[in-house]
């Protein structure tokens, strides 16, 4: 019995192995593995929370939890865009903690295999310490996200409290 739960957990890990899900800030485009996200749903009104840095716009009841609320776009220093109907929360999990992510649009999951992932570009030190890779998929690009780098630790004992 337990060979056959052991099977079936690594059957489920293996059909999230290599997928992303990718999505729109304005002309870009960018993926997180689907094995992060927890769900997607609409923009929902927030509550804001003072003295929390600006891209944490405030914190959603999500049937009954409480989840913090980050606009990527001020995460990555873009200049903020009203929302609308197409504007989604990719609700995501973060060392244990359930973070919802707003993103312009989401668009699809693709496969990219490690083959077709490339390392970003050093820049400098502090530059792209968000994305994990470089994803080619046919002519495109995505930038891969690493999740678990969006918020800093001390951010996210911070949001833990919450």
């Amino acid at each position: 019995m337990e060979d056959l739960i052991g099977k079936e957990l690594y059957e489920e890990e293996d059909t999230q192995k290599d997928k992303y899900l990718t999505f729109k800030l304005e002309n870009e485009s960018y993926g997180i593995e689907i094995k992060c996200v927890t769900e997607i749903i609409g923009i929902q009104p927030f509550t804001k929370i003072p003295e929390l840095p600006e891209y944490i716009r405030g914190i959603i009841n999500l049937r009954g939890k409480i989840i913090p609320v980050m606009d990527v776009r001020l995460r990555f220093k873009k200049p903020f865009k009203e929302y609308n109907d197409r504007t989604c929360i990719i609700v995501i999990d973060i060392n244990d903690i359930n973070v919802g992510l707003i993103v312009d649009s989401v668009a699809d999951v693709h496969t990219i295999h490690d083959a077709d992932i490339v390392p970003p570009p050093e820049l400098s030190k502090n530059t792209n310490r968000y994305i994990k890779g470089i994803g080619k998929i046919s002519n495109d690009v995505e930038l891969l996200l690493d999740c678990n780098k969006l918020l800093k630790e001390d951010e996210v004992e911070a949001l833990a409290d919450l």
